[in-house]
């Protein structure tokens, strides 16, 4: 299947977004009404209209609540519709077999399984229970975007990060692609900020960028 009709797939897909740990969760109504003061609400908006994400309650969003590693993968596992259909397998693998601190009967293995398989690189002793920050988010969603998009190599020029310096270097490839994709962009001091915690509204947003690269491709 070509990256074009695996985007349309997951934008198609209804209600796969699951942030919540243990709770409900609500199908969103008209309205968030806690979105207001976020910049890029309309990309929230957007998801939500097109039953990408569902809100805590009716009304609410939760835009500042931070993401666990748990729901950062299925975040993108989900977002992105990553499964198994094209993989043949003698046995079906479980979580355990893969990482030492996802359950096999967690509500996000499947995600954890999906993602490995669809070339997200996840470390094996990777902790479902920590907060994910930008940097590590961005480095699976553009890993995620890339293996089902089965993207080329490209040239590209690197962009100057005034902060360059904190970031993880084994992270740097991929959030200087998340650049070139238009998935991120730098803040007014040109910083990417990547050690901070990413919030709902900031992984919300990137996927929406992400699936928008993905209808379009790379545009000079």
């Amino acid at each position: 299947m070509n990256m074009k009709k695996r985007t349309l797939a997951a934008i198609t897909t209804v209600a796969i977004l699951s942030f919540s740990l243990g709770g409900q969760i609500f199908a969103a109504g008209n309205t968030f009404k806690d979105i207001d003061n976020i910049n890029g609400k309309e990309k929230i908006i957007s998801l939500k209209n097109q039953g990408l994400i569902k809100g805590v309650s009716e009304s609410q969003f939760l835009p500042s609540s931070k993401v666990t590693t748990a729901q950062g993968i299925q975040f993108i596992s989900g977002g992105l519709q990553l499964s198994l259909a094209a993989i043949d397998f003698n046995k079906a693998p479980v979580a355990s077999g893969l990482f030492t601190k996802v359950k096999d009967k967690a509500w996000y293995a499947e995600a954890f399984i999906n993602a490995y398989y669809n070339r997200v690189e996840l470390p094996k002793d990777i902790d479902p229970t920590k907060t994910m920050t930008k940097e590590e988010f961005t480095n699976y969603l553009v890993q995620g975007v890339e293996g089902i998009g089965n993207l080329p190599m490209i040239n590209i020029v690197p962009v100057d990060i005034a902060d360059d310096a904190a970031l993880n270097p084994s992270y740097q490839g991929s959030i200087q692609r998340s650049l070139k994709y238009k998935i991120n962009s730098l803040d007014a001091n040109g910083k990417f900020n990547p050690k901070s915690e990413i919030t709902r509204a900031e992984a919300a947003i990137m996927l929406y960028n992400a699936l928008e690269f993905m209808k379009t491709g790379i545009k000079s």
